[in-house]
């Protein structure tokens, strides 16, 4: 059976400069209505877990939550997924400093009445913010990470760092950790606790 994991393979083969009659094939069986365009795998795990928090299932909504590998393929997934290509509706969350690549990319597709949210920062200081440094370095700890954790604290690069920057930092030093902690970060938010820019992309969709 044809499932939104499918689809999203399917489009990025496309992207890559593969052929697209796959992903036409599967936006139209399962089907498909929307796309949430992500810089990568981290700000999907977030997404995923903050929309399961709400009680929601975004693929059998027919919403597909797409990792892109980077900001500045926007365009060619707007291009394929937007009014010039399938025809679905856009929208996405991005870091302040990849903005004006997201803006790009919409008006390009025609797409942009239809908008994206943006973080301050990025995905990872959002969250840090809305649960706090202590609930996050607590979260650390439950995920066996306070060794690693007390060793990057004493990094002279360190010195002088907020508490916020340094988790932000240390959630990136690591293959796999942002993804990871995209997941635990966005669990463990209450409902009520979501940062403006993922409360709006889901209430959005």
């Amino acid at each position: 059976m044809a499932d939104m994991r499918s689809f999203r393979e399917a489009v990025t083969a496309w992207a890559a400069g593969g052929p697209g009659d796959a992903a036409r094939e599967l936006a139209a069986r399962l089907p498909v209505r929307a796309a949430v365009l992500l810089e990568g795998l981290s700000d999907a795990a977030a997404v995923d877990a903050l929309a399961v928090g709400r009680g929601r299932d975004l693929a059998a909504e027919g919403v597909c939550v797409l990792p892109m590998g980077g900001a500045m393929s926007v365009g060619r997934f707007a291009s394929l997924l937007g009014p010039p290509g399938l025809g679905l509706r856009l929208t996405g969350l991005c870091d302040q400093a990849e903005r004006r690549y997201y803006v790009r990319a919409w008006e390009r597709a025609g797409a942009a009445h239809q908008g994206f949210f943006v973080c301050a920062a990025d995905l990872e200081d959002e969250l840090i913010r809305a649960l706090g440094v202590t609930r996050v370095e607590e979260l650390v700890r439950a995920q066996g990470d306070l060794r690693a954790w007390e060793t990057f604290l004493r990094q002279p690069a360190q010195r002088g760092r907020t508490s916020q920057q340094q988790l932000r930092r240390f959630l990136g030093t690591k293959k796999g950790r942002k993804i990871h902690y995209g997941r635990v970060l966005g669990e463990a938010l209450d409902t009520d606790r979501i940062p403006a820019p993922l409360d709006g992309l889901l209430t959005s969709l």
